[in-house]
């Protein structure tokens, strides 16, 4: 029985790798066609997206010298970072980030007014004078709502640490490195007075984003595998649907029937003809 079997696998083999040498072409046009569709989808179709990351470190500065304390504070800071994370993606950063985006400037100088006094006659001296205030630009302005933010910020955490990723994620590679950078800035002037934390630290500005999606490489070996199993499929259904007779074996051991010989299949060329003798002398009697 096991011989049997062995058999019936390897004459299972040798047939389905028959069928893949007369297929080969069929199966090559769909792989590689499929992987260039997907290429083309992810080079060219789907939009781009570009993220942009900054690393921000909070923690409470404390003057006890007691390694006791120290290290309460430290667990006390780390166990609040998932507070943070909830706070950042809050409407109440989001929103100020979102005015920010609009107008992105900072005040390097608060303007101060003119400062005037009276003298003994009752005159209005100038004793100081106004002072308008600097203003910096930090970059181009972007239009981009809560809601908006809202789905493009996103913050991630590592255990036992105090530090956490903010990142953004937008269609320009700049717009996401301003929405990161916004929303870090609007985050470390705020969260002082909501959660009563005296320092809070950008270790890092976002940088220029990245492209993150779509995924050229993972899209055209996506598009050559499934490519591959359509072509594969085909090449399967179509074996089991033909019923024609190809071997010996089938009719003499599946249907039972004898098998009395073989009728040879051949061709003829072009020049072949078959010539009537008998008529040619018919007509040599005729003519005696």
């Amino acid at each position: 029985m096991e011989e049997k079997a062995t058999q019936n696998n390897t004459i299972d083999m040798r047939h389905l790798w028959q069928l893949v040498k007369q297929n080969i072409w069929r199966i090559i046009f769909w792989t590689v066609g499929l992987g260039i569709i997907g290429y083309a989808l992810a080079a060219f179709a789907i939009p781009s997206k570009y993220t942009s990351s900054t690393q921000l470190l909070v923690n409470q500065k404390k003057n006890n010298n007691d390694p006791n304390s120290i290290y309460a504070t430290q667990q006390a800071n780390v166990q609040m970072v998932n507070t943070y994370k909830d706070i950042i993606t809050s409407p109440v950063i989001l929103k100020d980030a979102s005015k920010y985006l609009a107008n992105p400037t900072t005040v390097i100088r608060k303007a101060r007014p003119a400062v005037y006094r009276r003298d003994s006659n009752g005159n209005r001296q100038l004793v100081r004078k106004a002072r308008p205030a600097v203003i910096e630009r930090d970059g181009k302005s972007f239009s981009v709502s809560v809601k908006q933010m809202q789905k493009a910020v996103k913050v991630s955490t590592q255990q036992q640490s105090q530090v956490f990723t903010l990142s953004a994620t937008a269609n320009t590679p700049d717009k996401s490195k301003a929405i990161a950078n916004a929303v870090a800035k609007t985050f470390q002037k705020k969260v002082p007075d909501l959660m009563s934390v005296n320092n809070v630290t950008i270790v890092s500005d976002a940088a220029t984003g990245v492209k993150t999606s779509p995924r050229v490489l993972l899209f055209t070996a996506a598009g050559l595998v499934l490519g591959f199993i359509i072509a594969f499929a085909i090449m399967i259904l179509r074996d089991a649907m033909n019923t024609t007779v190809r071997t010996d074996d089938f009719m003499t051991k599946e249907v039972g029937l004898t098998n009395l010989g073989t009728v040879t299949h051949f061709h003829l060329s072009n020049s072949f003809s078959i010539k009537n003798t008998e008529d040619k002398k018919d007509k040599k009697r005729r003519r005696v």
